[in-house]
């Protein structure tokens, strides 16, 4: 009777949160799982200790076993490089913080704001620029609903709201629908924005519910996902990015130049031709966002410079992305320039 009873329990679990409990936690079953072993990890759990290991199965099953080098690996591994520390590697390097009006909501540029919706994400990328964010005094809880309702009333000039994160989508269906709910009230907001790693990494994530969600909204959505490498769009991912396409969401992708991952023109040329191939825009390719303990990927001006210009000359132009930084206390994002 108890089993029963369990597994009754289970099976009312969504299977993407079930597929969550699954997930890689410990470094050394992931390397178990891809058949790599070292000695002494003492330093790589170290680094994990205040920014710990989370890897999917979906993604850790894309990720070629046997090799150190795998450019999927080496974006979710924590190894000791993380423990040096550089003068220019800030905790909140694109100011976040003096952007907060609210706690969870964030007004930075003229004309969109930014809620903070959870802590939470399915896979702990380890450049991330809100690895240090205090999310425990900065996320918006449903709690605060009117107040942040009130806050966009007070502001009609507001007509985006980006959902961002950890991951929005780490959310229920349910909290998603009270959001748009929310929205749907205000007039002003014509477009909706989820800024989102679940589709390249938790493919079930997007159940009919959530599309049913956004099918129904009055609002423009655009969800923008975060792919840095070719070898992470594979068939499921395309195939759900495909369900998205049909109930006519806008698609856009934004990467990060991850040194030894993705710092060679042709693997993002290949990049914005497989997006393309998933009905997906490239969007955005961020230089690093000095975050502390992220120094290892960042790229010298040059070489990326260099990169970039190769891409121009090998892509039409609605598959380049835009080359920026974010620069604390900026209005906009910094479109780099590369001309001679």
């Amino acid at each position: 009777m108890v089993h029963m009873m369990n597994v009754e329990k289970t099976s009312l679990i969504p299977s993407w949160q079930q597929e969550m409990q699954s997930a890689f936690t410990k470094i050394d079953d992931l390397l178990q799982f891809l058949a790599l072993d070292l000695d002494d990890l003492s330093l790589h759990y170290k680094a994990a200790k205040d920014f710990p290991l989370l890897v999917t199965k979906s993604y850790a099953d894309r990720i070629v076993k046997s090799d150190w080098h795998d450019p999927l690996l080496l974006q979710v591994l924590p190894t000791p490089n993380e423990l040096k520390r550089h003068p220019d590697f800030l905790n909140d390097p694109v100011g976040d913080g003096q952007a907060l009006v609210l706690p969870g909501l964030l007004h930075k540029y003229h004309g969109r704001v930014l809620l903070i919706t959870t802590a939470a994400c399915a896979i702990h990328c380890r450049y991330c620029f809100r690895r240090e964010f205090p999310y425990s005094d900065n996320s918006a809880h449903r709690s605060q609903s009117e107040l942040i309702k009130q806050y966009l009333i007070n502001h009609p000039d507001v007509s985006e709201v980006i959902l961002s994160g950890g991951d929005p989508l780490m959310q229920s269906d349910e909290k998603l629908q009270h959001l748009f709910d929310l929205f749907e009230e205000l007039a002003p907001i014509k477009r909706i924005r989820i800024h989102t790693r679940l589709p390249v990494v938790l493919p079930s994530r997007i159940t009919n519910r959530f599309l049913d969600i956004l099918s129904k909204t009055s609002k423009k959505v655009i969800i923008v996902i975060h792919a840095n490498h070719p070898n992470e769009l594979n068939s499921e991912v395309a195939n759900t990015l495909l369900l998205l396409k049909k109930i006519h969401v806008t698609l856009l992708n934004q990467s990060v130049l991850l040194q030894g991952i993705n710092d060679h023109a042709e693997t993002l040329v290949t990049l914005s031709h497989r997006l393309f191939e998933c009905h997906t825009l490239p969007y955005y390719l961020h230089v690093l966002d000095k975050v502390t303990g992220a120094q290892h990927f960042d790229s010298p001006n040059k070489m990326i410079f260099d990169l970039y210009r190769h891409m121009q000359e090998n892509l039409p132009g609605y598959l380049l992305p835009k080359l920026v930084c974010e620069e604390s206390g900026k209005a906009h994002k910094t479109l780099i320039a590369t001309a001679r």
